[in-house]
């Protein structure tokens, strides 16, 4: 006898399919700006190839695809054991439930913050002080930084300069910025372990890159041997020709600002504003 579908069982079933929707848009929008979103995307490519292969009647690779198959489940978790461990965390802190139902956006700062960061940067450069200030873009940097000290302050460039000052007991580790806040200081970041960078590199650029490549956010690395201005993103380490184009780059990256074109005079121009 077949069973009535009721009004019950229809709102019973529109709730457990929303739930899941849910689910599955927290596991996006935590894993969004990190290095599991890359996972997941290469997850994504090799479902497609191994559906691909077999449609196409590709036997040896779909015979490769599917003996490795099974052993999918153990190597997402060891993959993404950081943002497992994480969000198992943050279901444990009641007091945060309210900001877990807002969807999190990309930070965005002010243009006095970039101002601010960008004369500290300098300053700390001209002093051969070192340094490591990492901004925060779409994904959060809460884990990183509460292994540091709490400040919650303005950013400005005075305070950056006496955080990283040597006699400060704050100036050995990392600055966390979000937005226009210092979120805090003298927080320990990960070391990158891949063979591109170069062996003269120190343990700061090491650090620097290191942080790009778990998350999306921008680290600003100062020598304090050099005294020159690095930027890691992406896990990839620029050096910067100065202040200037670090502005640049921070109005781009954090604004969503182009460079304005510079405008520049033809070789004629300059022969007739040539005063005779």
């Amino acid at each position: 006898m077949l069973r009535t579908f009721t009004l019950r069982d229809a709102l019973v079933a529109m709730v457990d399919v929303l739930l899941v929707a849910y689910l599955i848009y927290r596991l996006l929008m935590l894993v969004r700006g990190t290095r599991a979103w890359r996972i997941l995307v290469g997850i994504g490519i090799f479902v497609f190839l191994l559906g691909l292969s077999d449609r196409l009647h590709f036997q040896t690779l779909h015979w490769v695809l599917a003996s490795a198959t099974p052993l999918g489940p153990v190597a997402l978790v060891i993959l993404l054991l950081p943002e497992m461990r994480q969000a198992i965390e943050g279901l444990g802190k009641l007091d945060r439930w309210t900001q877990r139902l807002a969807a999190p956006t990309e930070v965005r700062a002010e243009a006095r913050t970039v101002e601010e960061i960008v004369a500290a940067a300098a300053e700390l450069a001209a002093g051969r002080i070192g340094a490591l200030i990492v901004l925060e873009k779409a994904a959060p940097l809460d884990e990183i930084a509460s292994n540091g000290v709490e400040l919650n302050a303005a950013v400005s460039a005075p305070l950056l300069g006496a955080i990283f000052y040597e006699g400060n007991p704050l100036h050995d580790g990392a600055v966390i910025v979000r937005g226009d806040v210092i979120l805090a200081a003298a927080c320990r970041l990960p070391l990158s372990e891949s063979t591109r960078i170069d062996q003269s590199v120190h343990m700061r650029h090491r650090a620097a890159v290191g942080v790009t490549e778990a998350t999306d956010a921008i680290c600003i690395a100062i020598s304090e041997e050099r005294g020159t201005i690095s930027v890691a993103t992406e896990g990839r380490l620029r050096r910067m020709n100065g202040h200037l184009e670090l502005r640049d780059l921070l109005n781009h990256e954090l604004r969503g600002i182009e460079e304005e074109a510079k405008p520049t005079r033809t070789r004629k121009a300059k022969k007739e504003a040539t005063p005779k």
